[in-house]
């Protein structure tokens, strides 16, 4: 069993895959979904499988993505002119990281932490998802397009 495309639109599902985010970047390779389902995923580019996604197979079926909980450090500032300072000193070590309104989340790492502890920043460690920015220059976390099949009768919930 294959599964050659993407979507983000369905309702019913076959099963669920809980992969992490190094495991969710991927254009080829044997997966088995979290309830036993075998199948290859095949599709045309690499692409970072983000939480919610949907594999269909080629039956017709749907396998949801889920992201893995994954030790990161929540990164805050004092104001969001600080939050912005910090995602800069981020992203010019090259870091993946998730950006949110009040908040970035990347990788547990104690170098890191102590770096931006000294900037200022708040720090915690937590286990959650992690779905990190895309690449400006089509690296490794460049955001994919989706190939939406319209199965009767499917609509996404999240």
């Amino acid at each position: 069993m294959k599964a050659t495309a993407v979507t983000r639109h369905f309702h019913d599902k076959a099963g669920t895959i809980t992969l992490d985010e190094t495991a969710r970047h991927r254009r080829r390779m044997a997966f088995t979904s979290d309830n036993g389902i075998e199948f290859l995923l095949d599709l045309p580019r690499a692409v970072l499988l983000r939480h919610g996604d949907g594999l269909v197979l080629e039956d017709g079926r749907i396998i949801e993505v889920l992201a893995e909980p994954e030790q990161l450090l929540e990164v805050r500032g004092r104001d969001a002119r600080h939050l912005t300072a910090l995602a800069w000193q981020i992203g010019n070590r090259h870091l993946a990281a998730q950006i949110f309104e009040d908040r970035i989340l990347i990788r547990r790492d104690h170098v890191i932490a102590a770096m931006l502890e000294g900037l200022g920043a708040s720090i915690k460690e937590t286990d959650a998802p992690f779905d990190p920015e895309g690449g400006a220059y089509g690296g490794r976390h460049e955001g994919h397009h989706h190939h939406d099949h319209h199965h009767e009768g499917m609509h996404h919930h999240d």
